[in-house]
């Protein structure tokens, strides 16, 4: 192999600071002519640096500055028990039947309880922060520091559909505190959740906003996922962006075993800040209330009413003597508009509502009998509460309708005290029905907005609608849980 010379290396090194030279002169603007590689590397720096933005090689300072306002929770209170125990069925005079009957009478009505989570003070004269969940039942409350000390604090009021709550430390000071952020956060941005985890005060993890506008529970507000680890006892306890601002409150997490699998959900700052500031004013937060059952529109259930568009929320049932049924609106009503903002879905429709005032007036764009309609309601207050109906099942056989795979018998003739619908005796596995949700047990009662109360009265519904030209019919009907609508596509011969 040819060996490199001290002549060659002495070139090589000219090369090497001819080119030193070259670069530089460039950085003063006179050459005129670069290296492209060189200039594609400097943008791609520059570029990578934008896109960095504030991203600390360390987020330690920022623990630092925020770490002292955010508390462990200690609750102490009593929870109730349901007073009914299983008790067997014993022959009378069995030698055990008198145990189990002070067994059964034994039970007490309630037991203490402990709970612990975190939450985050607010403002200097000491409101904190946390989950309704994690003072639900309190009998006293305390609050931790990082540096330890507990202080009393007291109860201002609690919201569970956002499952927010707001505190008071007892003890008068001035207290370090965090602000909300005014932006939204964004999916992608780097957040730390700060909480007491498994009762390991002061506890910081990292991560990013994994999604935005999840649903979460019975709750209609759309909620903040994260990737920062988040595990029992970090209830209530704060999410920061890079600018120590808190962008939601840590409220759930999905977990097949418990802990962390890096599932968490936030409840977003905005929607914190005006929950806490009806809190302070009033200890409750208020919100406007129809009282209907409402689902959103599927694409089925839009073919089956003849609109071009899958949106807007129908109305399965009325609560008796609400709002909505003062007003004359009607089961099988589809909500299209409030105040003139459309409605996207049934959880669209939630929130409007319930961001408006108890007894404002509160004008609804509602189809009916194929037309638009509006209807103007007095809105109730939201009384956090829902009654769901329930149904027996029944046996027997019916008449098969091939084309939804359903067979149908009167009601009356498997429920007791029964006056309306049609019972499903059974559902062809293979069937949409069955796809849809249908089971046996189910009671049909009105197809296309026509009550119906035997087989027959289904049958002329889907052929009705044949004649209409439409593809689908829209069954409402009762389970044991619920009532509800699902658009039933048209096959066969009905």
């Amino acid at each position: 192999m040819e060996s490199i010379s001290s002549r060659g290396m002495n070139s090589k090194r000219r090369g090497l600071l001819a080119t030193s030279l070259v670069v530089g002169l460039g950085a003063l603007g006179a050459v005129t002519f670069t290296d492209s590689h060189s200039a594609n590397a400097q943008l791609t720096d520059n570029r990578r640096v934008a896109e960095l933005g504030n991203a600390p090689m360390s987020f330690a300072d920022l623990v630092e500055r925020v770490r002292p306002a955010v508390v462990s929770i200690y609750v102490k209170g009593t929870a109730k028990v349901s007073r009914k125990r299983r008790k067997p069925k014993l022959p009378k005079g069995h030698p055990l039947e008198k145990f189990f009957k002070d067994f059964g009478g034994r039970q007490p009505k309630s037991r203490p309880m402990r709970a612990q989570g975190s939450g985050f003070v607010i403002s200097p004269d000491g409101y904190v922060v946390t989950n309704n969940h994690v003072v639900r039942n309190a009998d006293e409350i305390k609050i931790a520091f990082n540096h330890g000390k507990r202080l009393e604090a007291e109860l201002i009021g609690t919201d569970q559909r956002t499952d927010i709550a707001l505190l008071k430390i007892k003890k008068k000071g001035t207290y370090q505190s965090v602000r909300f952020a005014t932006k939204e956060a964004r999916v992608g941005d780097w957040v730390l959740a700060i909480g007491n985890p498994f009762g390991l005060s002061s506890t910081v993890t990292a991560g990013i906003v994994s999604a935005r506008g999840r649903d979460v529970g019975d709750s209609p507000y759309d909620f903040i996922q994260i990737d920062a680890a988040v595990n029992k006892g970090n209830s209530g306890g704060p999410t920061f962006n890079l600018y120590g601002d808190v962008v939601g409150v840590n409220t759930s997490i999905i977990s097949p075993s418990g802990g962390n699998v890096g599932i968490a959900f936030a409840v977003p700052a905005s929607l914190v800040q005006d929950v806490v500031a009806q809190l302070k004013k009033n200890g409750t937060v208020s919100r406007g209330w129809l009282g209907v059952q409402i689902q959103s529109v599927s694409e089925d259930m839009a073919a089956s009413l003849g609109l071009n568009e899958a949106s807007g929320a129908i109305v399965g049932k009325l609560t008796k003597n609400a709002p909505a049924e003062k007003s004359g609106m009607q089961v099988g009503d589809l909500i299209l508009g409030v105040n003139g903002a459309k409605v996207k879905d049934s959880r669209d429709l939630a929130r409007k509502i319930a961001a408006l005032a108890p007894n404002s007036k509160t004008d609804l764009t509602i189809f009916r009998d194929g037309r638009e309609q509006n209807v103007q309601i007095k809105l109730g207050r939201f009384p956090g509460s829902k009654s769901l109906a329930s149904l027996s099942r029944g046996k027997g056989g019916g008449k098969e309708l091939e084309g939804l795979g359903l067979s149908l018998a009167p009601a009356t003739d498997f429920a007791k005290g029964s006056k309306e619908g049609v019972y499903v005796t059974d559902v062809n596995e293979k069937s949409i029905a069955a796809d849809k949700g249908l089971r046996r047990g189910d009671v049909i009662l009105d197809v296309n907005g026509r009550p119906v109360s035997t087989p027959d009265d289904v049958i002329a519904a889907v052929k009705n609608a044949k004649i209409k030209g439409r593809r689908a019919v829209l069954v409402r009907f009762r389970s044991r849980k619920r009532e509800a609508f699902v658009a039933l596509p048209i096959r066969g011969k009905g």
